[in-house]
Order: structure tokens, then C-alpha cells, then sequence
């Protein structure tokens, strides 16, 4: 049985219906419909068993699952020169929010210095999932002991159309308001962000359990009123 055979064979049509208005950057017809945990699952058992190698070239992939399968995959990948190699032929066929969140290279958190690098040129890329990708790296590894303002400012610096980027860049800094307040909340005061960006910023960190009932009701009091 082929990997696309035992993905079939793990399809959940009522988990594919719901799941399509999740993503609606992929049409139905690309879904299967293969829950998460059976995905990490398979990854595991492709990388034990061996035809990873021909598995990863197989770009493009025809389905979303094969793409989350693919990222799930080189989230594994323990090697930080080979799972930065794939990674970087991958992104560029990432096509949807929960693929580009859902991947995430577990060899990183002792590569931070190196990755930090890739991130800088990730965030000037043309390609949408790629710019979110680089932002939640930067949300996941650099705003704890790696903190430095400095990467405040790569994030509030994006202009975008993308809701998709638009989006991560608002969460990046909610939950920057939740770990690193007093550096962020200079950024929420002097208006950096876009105005979507920075309202949705305040939306989401105002929804946090992580930011403090008094931090909460100062910064409804910073968001951007409309005329």
C-alpha cells in the first residue's frame, strides 16, 4: 500500500467536511480527511519504515493531507541541515494557515541562532505562508530567555494585504503583550502596527488568560477608533 493508499484508508468523510471550513484556501476536493493525531501517526511510521526520501520530493502534492503529512514529517527531521533543506523546498507549496502552523521543527530549539537568519529572509518573501511561517517562529522562539526587542520591530515593520499574515502578526504580538509587556506595549502606544493589525493585536491579548485584568483595560483604551 502507497503513502496516498494508507491516507484513504484513514479517511474520516464527516472530519473532512467539517474540516474543509477550517482552511478555506483548499477545496474540498483536495481534502481527505485524515484527523491530526492518525497524521503524526503515519509521519512516524513513513520516517521508521523508510520512503521518506521519495515521499518529500513528491512535490507538488495533489492533497492537503499529504501536505500536513509532509509537514508533520519534517517536523521530525532531527538533522538541522536536512530538515532546513526540506523545509525550504516545502514552503513555497504551502498553501493554507494550518499546514504553516501545524509544522514545526522540533531540532530548532537548539538552532535558534542559525534559524534566526532564515527567519530575516523569510519575512521578506514573496510567497504568504512563508511570511507566516517566519512570524510564528519568531512567536515561538524569541519571546522568552532569546527575547530581544530588536525582533519587535521585524514584525511590526510587515505591510501586508494578506489576512493570513495580518493575522499572525497581530497574535505574534498578542501574545508578546502576555510574555514581554513593558517591551511590547511602546509598539501599541506609538501606533506601529497597521491599524487592522494593531486593533486585532489588543482584540486577541484582551482575550488572553496571560495578560493581567489591568493590562487588559489599559490597552481597550489603545486601540484605533474608526473616523
Amino acid at each position: 500500500m502507497d503513502i496516498r493508499e494508507r491516507l484513504f484508508a484513514l479517511q474520516d468523510t464527516g472530519y473532512r467536511d467539517f474540516h474543509s471550513k477550517l482552511v478555506p484556501t483548499v477545496p474540498l476536493e483536495r481534502i481527505i480527511g485524515v484527523r491530526t493525531p492518525a497524521l503524526r501517526q503515519l509521519a512516524k511510521e513513513i520516517m521508521r519504515e523508510g520512503g521518506m526520501e521519495d515521499f518529500l520530493a513528491g512535490l507538488p502534492h495533489a492533497y492537503y493531507d499529504e501536505n500536513q503529512l509532509h509537514a508533520f514529517i519534517v517536523s521530525n527531521i532531527k538533522d538541522y541541515g536536512e530538515c532546513m533543506a526540506r523545509l525550504k523546498e516545502f514552503l513555497p507549496y504551502v498553501d493554507n494557515w494550518a499546514t504553516c502552523d501545524q509544522m514545526s521543527p522540533k531540532v530548532f530549539k537548539t538552532h535558534r541562532r542559525e534559524l534566526l537568519g532564515e527567519i530575516r529572509n523569510w519575512l521578506v518573501s514573496p510567497e504568504t505562508y512563508t511570511v507566516r511561517f517566519a512570524i510564528g517562529m519568531l512567536m515561538q522562539h524569541f519571546l522568552d530567555e532569546d527575547f530581544d526587542e530588536e525582533y519587535l520591530s521585524l514584525a511590526a515593520d510587515l505591510r501586508s494585504e494578506e489576512y493570513y499574515i495580518n493575522m499572525m502578526t497581530a497574535w505574534y504580538f498578542a501574545t508578546a503583550l502576555a510574555k514581554q509587556y513593558e517591551a511590547v506595549l511602546p509598539f501599541i502606544e506609538e501606533k506601529r502596527l497597521a491599524p487592522w493589525t494593531h486593533n486585532k493585536a489588543i482584540q486577541k491579548a484582551i482575550e488572553s488568560r496571560r495578560v493581567s485584568v489591568e493590562h487588559k483595560e489599559y490597552l481597550r483604551g489603545l486601540k484605533i477608533r474608526k473616523g
